[in-house]
């Protein structure tokens, strides 16, 4: 099934450049250069992602992703002219994914809207036994309790339900919690939150039935009732 992609731009060359830029890439696209136009574009539907200029001839680019999040998730990249920050906080406060600012490179632009729709493949509720993580709303569970996590531990619950019974090496569960802020994250950081993930997740936090210590080479997340 083809992935279509919604343009909305007033600047006509900028619209039909995007345009056969997607189509090349073997995307469907329907376009639209007017606040009415992007209305009318964005109610048809069919769509699985949208670019969309923060001005449009007739109205704002905000007021639609205003609408829009009334009833859709669907991918919003924005673009501007401006390089406010203040657009851009207001446009990721309305519900938009992402945000780039003319002049841009198509290349990342392309790169970008190839993000947001895998994102929007990912399941959005991940599950083994009695213990969730809601990826959205970031909230894991064990049964109808629910699970006070730090930011490392999600992380690693995430990433342990996402790979039952696989083992993971350090070095893989380390690049998945790496903190985006630049704050070290070390082995021993690791051990640490493993065992307080332990606490939460387990029955017995010493004898861990759940995550499972692979003498040198890692940790796997064994599934009850799976066997060893």
């Amino acid at each position: 099934m083809s992935v279509k992609i919604g343009i909305i731009e007033d600047d006509a060359a900028l619209r039909e450049g995007l345009v056969m830029a997607f189509e090349l890439e073997g995307y469907e696209t329907a376009s639209a250069g007017s606040f009415r136009e992007g209305q009318t574009l964005l109610e048809t539907g069919g769509l699985d992602a949208v670019i969309l200029d923060c001005n449009l001839p007739g109205g704002s680019g905000f007021d639609l992703v205003r609408m829009l999040r009334g009833t859709s998730d669907l991918p919003v990249l924005m673009l501007t002219a401006r390089s406010s920050e203040l657009d851009e906080v207001k446009g990721l406060e309305l519900g938009v994914d992402d945000f780039m600012s003319k002049p841009f490179s198509l290349a990342v632009l392309q790169a970008r809207v190839r993000k947001m729709l895998k994102k929007r493949e990912e399941p959005l509720v991940l599950s083994s036994g009695d213990i969730t993580v809601d990826l959205r709303k970031g909230e894991a569970r064990r049964g109808k309790e629910k699970l006070l996590l730090s930011g490392t531990e999600q992380k690693l619950l995430s990433c342990f339900l996402a790979h039952p019974g696989q083992i993971l090496t350090k070095e893989q569960l380390l690049g998945h919690i790496w903190d985006t802020d630049g704050n070290y994250v070390d082995e021993n950081t690791l051990a640490v939150a493993i065992r307080r993930l332990r606490v939460k997740v387990e029955e017995d936090p010493g004898n861990p039935e759940r995550i499972r210590t692979v003498h040198g080479r890692g940790y796997r997340w064994q599934e009850k009732g799976r066997g060893v």
